[in-house]
């Protein structure tokens, strides 16, 4: 019998946040854990794996040629085919990547400020999306979580069984997910230039600005269920100072774990 073939699988990378709360003029992606840039972890896994066939790395405007040579080229990140400036959110950096892949199979949309993914976190990721064409990455909470007003009272307490917090990779069939931004960035430009003409258009307009990940912007654009699979406790997002020294600690691990 003939092996089916692997579907061509494209990571793209955002690396384009400012990182304001971590206080530091660096932009977080390009800190050192373990004497190495965040960023590195999370290129290192996708340049490894047998499931990713190509990188699209997404910078700042005018960090193109800083990562091209500080990050690809030192790290031999072959896969990484193209380097584009980000634009002003993070929809606007996913929609330029998306805009370069190819058509067919799957993408996988990752934040660069996650540097502890892991192959067996893709090879689940992967598997799920081939059957839901949309599944995204994350853990339980373990806290108890409270909804607030503008007035920070409580108004609910949602059952902690039900919750989830969402990470990145988040993996799409290209042509569902290309669909979804295009009608996103449709609708951005249409609520901009007319914000006040119906009261379906300002539904729209609330949906443009209140996405804050991929999936969302699936679900609001196309109503596609999204599956979610198992992340990991340590795929955490470097973000503040906080972040910072955890991550270290995180990246020492995996350090020592890959010398034994």
């Amino acid at each position: 019998m003939e092996k089916k073939k692997k579907p061509y699988c494209t990571a793209i990378v955002l690396a384009a946040g400012r990182g304001k709360r971590m206080g530091t003029k660096v932009q977080k992606q390009y800190l050192l854990l373990a004497g190495r840039p965040v960023l590195y972890y999370a290129l290192r896994v996708f340049q490894d794996s047998e499931i990713i066939d190509e990188i699209l790395l997404i910078t700042g405007k005018g960090e193109e040629a800083y990562c091209r040579e500080e990050i690809v080229e030192k790290y031999d990140f072959t896969k990484v085919s193209r380097i584009l400036a980000g634009g002003e959110e993070r929809y606007d950096s996913v929609w330029k990547g998306l805009q370069e892949t190819k058509p067919e199979g799957y993408v996988f949309i990752h934040d660069g400020a996650r540097p502890f993914i892991e192959e067996k976190m893709l090879e689940r990721v992967f598997q799920e999306v081939q059957e839901q064409k949309a599944c995204v990455v994350g853990m339980p909470v373990k806290d108890t979580i409270k909804v607030v007003n503008s007035r920070c009272d409580v108004t609910e307490t949602p059952d902690r069984s039900t919750l989830w917090l969402v990470q990145t990779p988040q993996v799409f069939e290209t042509e569902l997910i290309r669909k979804a931004y295009k009608m996103l960035m449709q609708g951005r430009i249409s609520a901009e230039a007319d914000p006040s003409e119906t009261e379906k258009k300002q539904e729209k307009v609330e949906k443009v600005y209140t996405v804050t990940d991929d999936a969302g912007v699936v679900e609001a654009m196309l109503k596609h269920p999204v599956r979610l699979t198992e992340g990991s406790y340590m795929n955490i997002k470097i973000t503040t100072p906080e972040d910072l020294l955890i991550g270290e600690a995180f990246a020492q691990r995996r350090q020592k774990e890959g010398e034994k």
